[in-house]
């Protein structure tokens, strides 16, 4: 063979090989088979859920995605012999999530009120309230002494709602009402100084308050600013699947399972909070 017919041969060779490399790989990118991912199938439930939302649903120190919400959904699982997948998300990308069908359902200390007509629901299982943490010795002891004080919440956020509609005159009295991309970043702006006060749920804020090295340190201002309940949100329509999952929460109820999980998450005040059959 002519030695520069073979050289181009052989260049050929490679080409086409890294053309079938760099496919591969853009197929791969656009969520083309992984041997890793889990099918969204009949016997496989994926449960959207932000990562940063204890005690609800968070990552442990060990890397774990652990929480309440995420126990009684193992346990729905369980009982119905679905294979569990816990998909942390986006929260502002939760409702592409489920239209999409990458997730079954969004169940992560979910706000029913205001989203009843934007979602199939389960039954309401906790009420909670939106509080304010500050310094123990800040002088902030009441909500009208957040007058000229510096507030953050966490975006798209049950706090966040309520400050902009309902109690939009409260949040007016503030100096700023920033948004923060998680209440972990809100909490160590408390910290250091750089905001005066946080709007929170009020779970999330007792789990916060007790993972400090010095819990005294911090104060919940006893006037709520609102309360709300918590539910599993199903996309529209899906009422096949809601009604599975509720029949088996209401069991759990019923036997005594949701509480004795709830026990578990008792510095977090979610025992007190549950809406009991």
């Amino acid at each position: 063979m002519n030695k520069k017919i073979g050289f181009i041969l052989a260049l050929v060779v490679i080409s086409l090989m890294m053309v079938s490399t760099v496919s591969a790989g853009l197929f791969d990118f656009m969520g083309g088979d992984d041997a890793n991912a889990t099918a969204n199938d009949e016997d496989t439930f994926i449960v959207g859920f932000d990562a940063e939302f204890p005690p609800y649903g968070y990552k442990d120190d060990s890397g774990n995605y652990v929480g309440f919400d995420l126990d009684l959904a193992k346990e729905v699982c369980e009982r119905n012999n679905w294979t569990f997948q816990a998909q942390p998300i986006d929260w502002d990308a939760k409702d592409a999530e489920l239209d999409s069908g990458s997730i079954d359902c969004i169940w992560n200390g979910f706000t029913i009120n205001g989203r009843e007509d934007d979602y199939t629901w389960s039954e309401p299982y906790i009420d909670n309230k939106q509080v304010v943490v500050v310094k123990s010795d800040s002088g902030i002891k009441t909500l009208e002494d957040l007058a000229g004080k510096t507030v953050e919440t966490q975006k798209d956020s049950s706090a966040l709602a309520s400050l902009q509609g309902d109690n939009k005159t409260l949040a007016d009295t503030f100096e700023t009402l920033t948004e923060v991309a998680d209440y972990n970043t809100a909490f160590m702006d408390l910290e250091s100084g750089a905001c005066d006060a946080v709007a929170i749920d009020i779970g999330v804020a007792q789990y916060q308050i007790s993972s400090k090295d010095n819990p005294t340190d911090y104060l919940i201002i006893g006037q709520s600013i609102s309360s709300e309940q918590y539910g599993v949100g199903f996309k529209k329509g899906n009422d096949a699947l809601k009604d599975q999952v509720q029949e088996t929460l209401d069991e759990m109820f019923k036997d005594g399972t949701v509480v004795k999980i709830a026990q578990n998450y008792s510095d977090s005040g979610v025992p007190g909070s549950l809406i009991l059959k």
